[in-house]
C-alpha cells in the first residue's frame, strides 16, 4: 500500500502590528500645521504694527534721529538716556503721570466698588441702571473730553452756572488754572474708567456665595463688618487684577488729556505720553521721544510682571 502523507496546512503569519508611532507622529505634524495656519495670519499684523515699531523705537533711542530729510541717524549710545534723566521737565512730567495714574486708579476703584454694590442690590429697573452705567465707557475719549470741556467752560458751562446761583461773581477756569487743571482732568478720567471697573467688580460680587453673607449675618455681623470680612476678601483677586490693568491704562493715557488741556496750563497736566508726543512731532526730536517711550515701556513691563505674579499667586492659592 502506498502511504499518502498529508502536508499540514501552512500556519498563517501573525498580522504585523500597526505602525502606531508613525501614525501618531503624522497626526501631530498635521495638527501643528493646522495650528500654524490659524495662528500665523493673526501674528502678521501684530508683528507689522506692534513688534516692528517697538524694535524700531528701541533702535532710534540710541541714535540722533530727527524728523527731517537730512537726519543722520548716527549711533549715540546712551546719550539720549543721559539727556533724559537730566531733563527736569521730563522728570516733572513723569511725576505728574504717576500722580495722575495713582489718583485716577484709586478713585476708579472706590467709585466703581460703590457703584458695583449698588448695581448688585435688588433695585427696580436694574437692567436699565446697568445699561446707563456703561455709557461713559462706550463713549470715545475725544467725545468725552469735548463734553467735559463744555461742562468746565468758565463762561457758559453748567458747573460754573450752578455755582453762580450762590456766588454771582464766580468765574473759575477749571482747566486753565494751575491749581484746578489736574484735579479737574482726574475727575474726567475717573468718570470715563469707572464703568469698566464697576462691571468687573459686579461680576466678582455675583460669584460670592450668598451662604457666606448669610452666615455672617447669623453670627451677628453688621453690614460693614460683613463687607470688610466677607465681601472684600472674596473680591481681592478681582480688585488686584482690575487695579493693575487700570494703572497701566491710565499711565499710558493720551487722547483724553490731550483734548482737555494739551498738557497745560504751564505743564500742569503734561503726562509722559504728551511730553513724548511734543518732542517727536512738535520739536521733531524723534530719538529723544523714542528714549522716553522705552522708559515708559519698561515701567509698563514692570507693572505687567507684577500683575502676572499676583495672578499666578492667586491661582496657586486656589
Amino acid at each position: 500500500m502506498t502511504t499518502v502523507t498529508q502536508t499540514p496546512p501552512p500556519v498563517p503569519l501573525a498580522p504585523s502590528a500597526p505602525a502606531a508611532p508613525r501614525r501618531t507622529s503624522r497626526m501631530v505634524v498635521a495638527r501643528r500645521k493646522e495650528v500654524a495656519a490659524l495662528v500665523i495670519p493673526s501674528l502678521i499684523p501684530i508683528l507689522i504694527f506692534s513688534v516692528a515699531p517697538l524694535l524700531n523705537g528701541v533702535y532710534l533711542a540710541f541714535t540722533d534721529a530727527t524728523l527731517s530729510r537730512n537726519s543722520s541717524n548716527a549711533f549715540t549710545g546712551l546719550g539720549q538716556f543721559r539727556k533724559l534723566f537730566g531733563d527736569a521737565l521730563f522728570l516733572e512730567s513723569f511725576k505728574i503721570g504717576m500722580i495722575w495714574a495713582f489718583s485716577v486708579t484709586l478713585l476708579q476703584l472706590a467709585a466703581g466698588l460703590g457703584l458695583a454694590l449698588l448695581l448688585n442690590a435688588n433695585l427696580r429697573f436694574q437692567g436699565v441702571t446697568r445699561l446707563l452705567a456703561l455709557i461713559p465707557w462706550a463713549m470715545p475719549p475725544v467725545v468725552v473730553a469735548i463734553m467735559w470741556k463744555m461742562l468746565y467752560n468758565p463762561n457758559s458751562g453748567p458747573i460754573n452756572g450752578a455755582i453762580r446761583l450762590f456766588d454771582p461773581g464766580f468765574a473759575l477756569d477749571w482747566l486753565g488754572s494751575f491749581g484746578t487743571a489736574l484735579p479737574a482732568a482726574i475727575i474726567v478720567g475717573v468718570w470715563v474708567g469707572m464703568p469698566q471697573t464697576s462691571i468687573t467688580l459686579l461680576a466678582g460680587l455675583q460669584q460670592i456665595p450668598d451662604e457666606l453673607v448669610e452666615a455672617a449675618e447669623m453670627d451677628g455681623a453688621s453690614t460693614w463688618s460683613s463687607f470688610v470680612h466677607v465681601t472684600l476678601p472674596a473680591l481681592r483677586p478681582v480688585i488686584t487684577s482690575i487695579t493693575s490693568l487700570n494703572f497701566i491704562w491710565n499711565f499710558n493715557s493720551f487722547g483724553l488729556v490731550y483734548v482737555l488741556t494739551e498738557g497745560g496750563p504751564g505743564g500742569q497736566t503734561m503726562l509722559p505720553m504728551l511730553f513724548a508726543y511734543n518732542e517727536a512731532f512738535k520739536y521733531r526730536d524723534i530719538a529723544y521721544a523714542a528714549a522716553m517711550g522705552n522708559v515708559m515701556v519698561l515701567v509698563v513691563v514692570v507693572l505687567l510682571m507684577f500683575y502676572l505674579w499676583t495672578q499666578f499667586r492667586t491661582e496657586r492659592e486656589d
